[in-house]
């Protein structure tokens, strides 16, 4: 072993770097085949930012207020009314 446990993470940042890989498997293994999948990520990858405010960014009372305003929005694009 390296000197101060080091070596136990010098493949962190390899790691790190496979996440948006690794987190598409995951949402293709729900596919019956790659072109379904491909077909329904086009279009997801659209819609899913709306959803993701990047919530480190904002405190919590920002993150609620943000939601409820993008939620508002997504409501009203699609004729639909909010969950009670």
């Amino acid at each position: 072993m390296a000197a101060g446990g080091a070596s136990k993470y010098l493949n962190n940042r390899a790691e790190n770097s496979h996440q948006p890989t690794r987190a598409r498997e995951r949402a293709m293994k729900r596919f019956t085949s790659a072109r379904h999948a491909q077909r329904f990520l086009s279009a997801f990858s659209g819609i899913s930012p709306h959803f993701r405010p990047g919530r480190h960014w904002l405190s919590a009372t920002e993150y609620r207020r943000e939601m409820a305003g993008r939620l508002t929005t997504w409501n009203q694009i699609t004729g639909t009314a909010a969950a009670a």
